[in-house]
């Protein structure tokens, strides 16, 4: 069995959370200062900073095998990005120890590695310089790096002037193109338009496959994971919650529990939604199933819920609510209670989306809860998207409501 080209041990980072309070004047800003100072003096030196003791990672182990195609999974503050700066060499463990065996590529956030003040030009040359390519290797690649990245009319161009689109594009280009052993993509492609990240990806699995190059891939784009990856690696709360075959990783992963999100209301006297609780367990066989909690001081005639599925992008592409079905929707009346809309099969490609839900009665609406839950999704079958809200009547999606009072 060979060596793997990357070997994580008991790999760990801790942080402080400090809950000082912020300084508004001067003197509040030196009284903190001499604090500090004086906590330092009493320590010698060796006393651990105050605040809050906080792992974002704890114990993660794992291999990368050479040629291989990492998917790094997991929901926002799992530990995926600092994963990614530990292996990158950003900032150091607190504990464990990673081990690579080849040049490294990062491309974590937009702009790292470039200098604002010099040209696209010059900072081809610098990055490849700190990747360790020979000038004769960079000026073999150059006119390929330029024509990708698309930005030949801006190359002399200082990069503060770019765009994050453009700043995306030219250190993507570098990154793939300058051939370093092993490459590390963060979620920074989302920056791009559709057609780059989608060439992007084309990019990937070329240097994947042609050249056994390994590479590190962090999205939230459950369709692109399932396309260029093999192998995947799920983090839940800073540890490793699974590894393997990337099909089952997103298994256990999209339906791992519900997502929920609870409210306190501004105004307890109006009608108010409490909670809405997405099933992740459904949304792993195929079905869109979303409930939304609500409590009035008054009892509601008739309440209603809507629901509106977003694009990660913004785009409405889903919705409907109970004043659709008409005299149909007669659930009576409450002012406590849980309704719940489901879509059976969910019509939608492999990707993120968001949920905003509104509650109203049948003649007005209460409260709103804009991108209330978000939820990655992927899809069983092909499916062309739903069109936008404003032709919504030509979207027949199979919508089912229930009510249960409280």
């Amino acid at each position: 069995m060979s060596t793997p080209v990357i070997r994580v041990e008991g790999l760990g980072k801790r942080y402080y959370l400090s809950h000082e309070k912020r300084s508004d004047t001067l003197r509040d800003s030196l009284t903190q200062k001499f604090r500090q100072l004086g906590r330092r003096l009493a320590g010698g030196g060796g006393a651990e900073p105050a605040g809050e003791e906080f792992w974002a990672l704890r114990d993660v182990s794992f291999d990368v095998a050479q040629g291989d195609v990492l998917g790094i999974i997991g929901r926002n503050g799992a530990g995926k990005s600092t994963l990614l700066k530990l292996l990158s060499r950003i900032t150091e463990p607190t504990a464990g120890r990673a081990t690579i065996r080849g040049r490294v590529a990062s491309l974590l956030e937009v702009g790292t590695g470039f200098h604002p003040e010099l040209s696209g030009r010059e900072n081809i040359f610098l990055n490849g310089a700190i990747l360790g390519m020979s000038r004769v290797e960079i000026r073999r690649k150059f006119d390929e790096i330029v024509a990708f990245a698309e930005i030949e009319r801006f190359l002399d161009t200082q990069v503060k002037h770019y765009s994050s689109g453009m700043y995306v594009r030219l250190a993507f280009a570098v990154a793939a193109h300058l051939e370093p052993e092993i490459l590390i993509v963060d979620e920074v492609l989302a920056v791009g338009d559709a057609q780059f990240q989608k060439k992007c990806l084309g990019k990937m699995n070329e240097v994947a496959r042609g050249s056994g190059r390994t590479i590190l891939f962090v999205s939230h784009n459950t369709g692109a994971l399932q396309a260029i990856c093999r192998t995947g690696l799920w983090l839940q709360q800073g540890q490793v919650a699974q590894a393997g075959p990337i099909a089952n990783c997103l298994a256990g992963y999209l339906s791992s529990g519900n997502e929920a999100a609870t409210f306190t209301a501004t105004n307890p006297e109006k009608p108010h939604i409490t909670s809405v609780t997405l099933d992740r367990t459904a949304l792993a066989h195929g079905r869109f199933r979303v409930s939304v909690s609500f409590k009035a001081s008054a009892p509601l005639s008739r309440p209603v819920i809507g629901v509106t599925i977003f694009s990660k992008l913004g785009q409405p592409l889903a919705g409907s609510n109970g004043r659709m079905m008409g005299e149909q929707w007669a659930p009576g009346v409450m002012s406590e209670g849980v309704i719940t809309a489901e879509i059976d099969p969910l019509p939608l490609h492999s990707d993120t989306y968001r949920v905003s839900v509104y509650l109203g009665d049948a003649a007005q609406d209460y409260d709103q809860k804009l991108e209330a839950v978000e939820f990655d999704y992927v899809s069983p079958h092909f499916y062309p998207q739903c069109p936008p809200l404003s032709v919504i009547g030509q979207c027949d999606l199979p919508w089912r409501w229930t009510v249960e009072p409280k």
